[in-house]
């Protein structure tokens, strides 16, 4: 019966986000059409697909757990004071179609459907998902921005460049090694954090510094710290690059904090950095794309990986609200603090951000203050 004050129901706001799992309850725009009318700054993108993992399933599950499962906050930022979703036009433009038993029919929907996100100007969060997604989505954003001048930020347990794994080429162990051959993305761009554990070989580390890369090893972050260990990465990714690419493997965290992956390794990241590393990444750099894979919500534990994750994405999109907010001139409100211009490494337009003391796009040990070793040939 309804109450003395209430209407009969006519519909209306109240109801219109009840009942479709949106993530942040934001806007379903799943077509082509739809996102260029739309033309929002940013479109999730769901990868659902797992048939490449090598040992536990369940990340064709991650997207609907990261739309319906994960805790919603809310959607002011406390640290940088700003409402995110005031200030950025979010769409969820739904699933890739990723069938049963069909990788490569599924990589291609996901190429084609970061495509789609790319073409109407907006920004793509690809949500896993094996890490096999990485390389059709990242191979769309090379595309978009230039084959070759799109760095790539990978934090990992994992190198994920093994040539084959039991024959399979596009598993989820090889799709960097994939990105690299195909001359999508360089390998003296490609960064890597928090590798970790028993694998891969010896031999694998041969190709990957044949190939000019850095990777920068848990020990690492242990032994110097994270903030000097992100100043390297990024400042490595961005040597000669004028876009960046990031990607979030969840076990990149410990599995105390995120058992709900597919390949566990003990000793990893605590939230509290990755976070933010993260929002510094988004902050510092000309970031034009996020995936985050790897998270199985058959293994999660009170959801604790799936928020995780969820945060990874709200951290990246605090950050491009603030980067947003700067160029119109608005202001931070309690409690937040604006980040300190002259703090930040590199300047965010592309023509500039990789060359901060104007010496043509070449990083060396001198433009980073203190000690430091790199793991890099």
């Amino acid at each position: 019966m309804l109450g003395q004050d209430s209407s009969p129901a006519t519909g209306g706001q109240e109801n219109d986000d009840v009942g479709l799992p949106t993530f942040g309850s934001r806007d379903w725009v799943a077509s082509a059409d739809g996102l260029l009318a739309r033309h929002p700054d940013v479109a999730v993108v769901g990868a659902p697909l797992d048939i490449q993992t090598t040992y536990r399933p369940g990340a064709r599950f991650g997207p609907r757990a990261l739309r319906s499962a994960a805790y919603e906050p809310g959607s002011y930022h406390l640290d940088l004071g700003i409402d995110v979703f005031e200030w950025l036009d979010v769409v969820d433009a739904g699933d890739a179609s990723c069938p049963h038993g069909q990788a490569p029919r599924g990589h291609r929907n996901i190429e084609a459907k970061v495509t789609d996100v790319l073409r109407a100007g907006a920004f793509p969060v690809v949500i896993g998902g094996d890490h096999s997604v990485t390389h059709p989505a990242a191979t769309a954003v090379a595309a978009r921005y230039g084959w070759g001048k799109v760095g790539l930020i990978h934090f990992d347990a994992h190198a994920d460049t093994a040539d084959s794994i039991e024959g399979t080429l596009h598993s989820h162990g090889t799709p960097m090694r994939r990105l690299i051959e195909s001359g999508a993305i360089s390998g003296r761009n490609f960064v890597q954090v928090g590798l970790r554990g028993y694998w891969p070989p010896p031999e694998v580390f041969d190709w990957m510094r044949e190939q000019d890369m850095t990777w920068h090893l848990m020990h690492d972050v242990w032994d110097r710290g994270l903030r000097p260990v992100l100043a390297d990465a990024i400042a490595q990714a961005g040597d000669g690059c004028d876009w960046i690419y990031l990607s979030v493997d969840i076990d990149v965290l410990d599995p105390g904090f995120a058992p709900g992956t597919g390949t566990p390794e003990p000793g990893g990241m605590n939230p509290a950095d990755l976070l933010r590393a993260v929002r510094t990444i988004v902050l510092e750099t000309p970031v034009v794309a996020l995936d985050v894979v790897e998270v199985s919500p058959p293994y999660d534990t009170a959801d604790t990986t799936v928020n995780a994750a969820h945060r990874v994405v709200l951290e990246t999109l605090a950050a491009l609200a603030h980067k947003k907010r700067e160029r119109a001139g608005g202001t931070v409100s309690r409690p937040g603090s604006r980040p300190d211009p002259s703090t930040l490494r590199h300047a965010t337009a592309p023509q500039t951000w990789s060359r901060p003391d104007g010496s043509g796009n070449t990083y060396t040990d001198a433009d980073l203050p203190g000690p430091h070793e790199d793991h890099h040939g």
